[in-house]
């Protein structure tokens, strides 16, 4: 996210394009260096979701200068965002404050994004390229966690539907309701009694 820069996003396509990476060494005298992303995999198209275009536009406006090699993510002086100057720099613990989440750190967003992407049912190959892994190993984390969410999902049509049954179990009129089944497929609810 640091390496990015204005022509690597493409907004009107929705979307950005990681083609390098900062790497940081922290001895002997500490330095960064711009190279390739981590893996083959790495290097990829990510979608940008529409809600936040508009806030990527403000932005840009506000932070970004106009040449396109300037980075989107950096100092107030254009230099490269570091792992020490990221959370002064951007504000990051006031930030989290405001929105009721300290503690949060900025990797957690990637978490969250990578959950979101998995529960929209997208199968392990789409799921490791947008996250830019080529190992099976975090799709299939993020895939089961997702599948935890969907558990719970049926944990709480049961419940309602649990519901129902008791509240037409607790009927005066003693009519009972049957579900049958339809030529096309479908399910009607049928008075017995």
């Amino acid at each position: 996210m640091t390496a990015l820069r204005r022509c690597d996003l493409d907004l009107a396509a929705g979307g950005v394009h990681v083609r390098a990476a900062f790497s940081e060494r922290r001895a002997p005298g500490s330095s960064i260096t711009l190279g390739p992303p981590k893996s083959d995999a790495a290097r990829r198209v990510v979608g940008v979701p529409g809600a936040i275009t508009g806030d990527l536009r403000e932005h840009l406006s506000a932070f970004v200068g106009p040449e396109p090699g300037a980075l989107i993510f950096g100092t107030a002086s254009g230099t490269p965002l570091r792992r020490g100057n990221f959370n002064r720099a951007a504000g990051w613990s006031h930030a989290v404050a405001a929105i009721g989440a300290p503690g949060l750190h900025f990797h957690d967003l990637r978490h969250t994004e990578n959950m979101f992407a998995a529960a929209t049912g997208a199968g392990i190959k789409d799921l490791m390229a947008r996250m830019g892994h080529d190992s099976e190993r975090a799709a299939l984390i993020y895939q089961h966690k997702a599948r935890g969410a969907a558990a719970a999902m049926t944990s709480a049509i049961d419940a309602h539907i649990e519901a129902e049954q008791s509240a037409e179990d607790d009927d005066d009129d003693g009519l009972a309701g049957a579900l049958v089944p339809q030529a096309n497929g479908t399910l009607m609810a049928r008075q017995v009694g």
